[in-house]
């Protein structure tokens, strides 16, 4: 699995922070898949989500992030996905504690409920924060229905 590749998507309300995030990834030596539309144009997030969760279950990229208005949508998306275990996040802890104690592989982000300053800080807490493992782990091989 490439460590150094994410895999980001979003629709119309994400663009602007999908946009900051790509640039924020590309300064710190990531390469970044760009699934997400580039306007403001309406569109359906399913369609921008599905590609992410794609990459991210076939090890194409280490690890996903997503964007919506509410983040739910496009997380409910991804989360359909056999070994996607996305967390929607409004907060830096929230996306620390879904690293530690729940192995999240993708971040889903409200875009219309975040400041960027805030959303930059969660991007790093996502990628720099490991699993804990442990009793942890017994959980987490749970989750999954397959």
């Amino acid at each position: 699995m490439p460590l150094k590749t994410i895999s980001i998507g979003n629709d119309h309300a994400g663009t602007d922070y999908k946009l900051a995030i790509k640039n924020h990834l590309e300064a710190m030596g990531y390469t970044v898949f760009n699934h997400g539309t580039d306007h403001d144009q309406s569109v359906d997030y399913p369609d921008f989500g599905h590609p992410v969760a794609t990459d991210v279950e076939s090890g194409k990229a280490f690890r996903g992030i997503v964007l919506c208005g509410s983040g739910n949508g496009i997380n409910m998306t991804v989360n359909k996905h056999a070994g996607i275990r996305a967390a929607l996040c409004w907060t830096r802890e929230i996306v620390v504690l879904s690293r530690q104690h729940n192995d999240a592989n993708i971040l889903s982000i409200p875009a219309r409920f975040t400041a960027l300053p805030q959303v930059l800080e969660m991007v790093d807490a996502f990628l720099n924060t490991p699993f804990e493992g442990g009793r942890h782990q017994n959980r987490v091989d749970k989750i999954s229905c397959s």
